[in-house]
């Protein structure tokens, strides 16, 4: 086991990686969790109904053991900067309403491709813990579906009204490219959880063309009727598709990366018309 360090905000020893059920803030796992190993488990443990086990389900697959050694090397090496403190090192599951955010109800998902390897690797909550993150949470809070600004680490009191986020890949892959092996293998648990969210899903944001693909192949995979051919990618581009009736709208947002936010390619104002448009065509209101 690695070297035990506290947890930056409650102060409690963790080894990196962390392991299931031992009081991280959020996990949504325990130590008798059931552990996808193979591509197959995990098609079969994702046909769950209840949300917050999938959720749990997710947190400890290691069915890509190329991501699996990655995601724990660099929990274990930490980068300088974060040397002092645990690393989650694990899957990252969907965060948000209705297991961990305010609402009984998922009106709104937000899609990227996978956790950063010092971001929601190191916090345990996706989309936390970089610059991305940063301009990210400050625009949800701007239009009213964040209840902070800012969001650096599971256990900051975050909270997201009405809306989840997830990754379409849960590991932290080198370089920030999944293999077409490994994004298929994650696909069961991106596909469940949007079936299982598709009673109160009026609206996802794609972030990125990356997003963008997930999402629509998610959808797909949900039972959603997907043009052919797929709607191409482009910021503030715009789609509606059904289910059994119940319609979904996906939204193209430009990633809040570094490179599009230094260059001016997405501003502030440009992240929040997206966001804003989501809310209202969700219904989304202040709680």
């Amino acid at each position: 086991m690695s070297e035990l360090l506290p947890h930056p905000l409650t102060g409690e020893p963790y080894p990196s990686p962390v392991p299931p059920g031992t009081g991280w803030p959020d996990d949504p796992a325990t130590a008798e969790t059931p552990v996808a190993g193979t591509a197959a488990a995990v098609r079969r443990l994702a046909a769950t109904d209840d949300l917050a086990e999938l959720d749990a389900r997710v947190s400890v697959c290691s069915a890509c053991p190329r991501l699996v050694r990655w995601r724990e090397d660099v929990a274990r090496d930490k980068r300088a900067s974060f040397a002092t403190q645990p690393y989650w090192g694990r899957p990252i599951a969907g965060w948000g309403a209705p297991t961990t955010g305010i609402g009984d109800e998922a009106r709104l998902v937000i899609v990227g491709l996978a956790p950063a390897a010092n971001g929601g690797n190191r916090t345990g909550r996706v989309f936390t813990g970089d610059s991305s993150g940063d301009w990210l949470f400050a625009s949800l809070h701007r239009v009213g579906l964040a209840v902070r600004a800012t969001s650096v680490h599971a256990g900051d009191g975050q909270r997201l009204v009405r809306t989840r986020m997830v990754a379409t890949v849960r590991c932290a892959p080198p370089a920030n490219k999944p293999t077409v092996t490994e994004r298929d293998t994650c696909l069961p648990w991106v596909n469940r959880e949007i079936e299982l969210l598709a009673p109160t899903m009026r609206v996802m944001v794609a972030l990125g063309a990356y997003g963008w693909d997930g999402s629509l192949r998610a959808l797909a995979g949900a039972g959603y009727g997907v043009p052919k051919p797929r709607p191409r990618f482009g910021h503030g581009a715009s789609v509606t598709m059904a289910r059994e009736g119940r319609e979904v709208t996906l939204l193209g947002c430009y990633h809040p990366s570094q490179h599009n936010t230094f260059t001016g390619r997405l501003t502030p104002g440009m992240l929040d018309e997206v966001f804003a448009t989501a809310r209202d065509l969700a219904g989304i209101t202040a709680p």
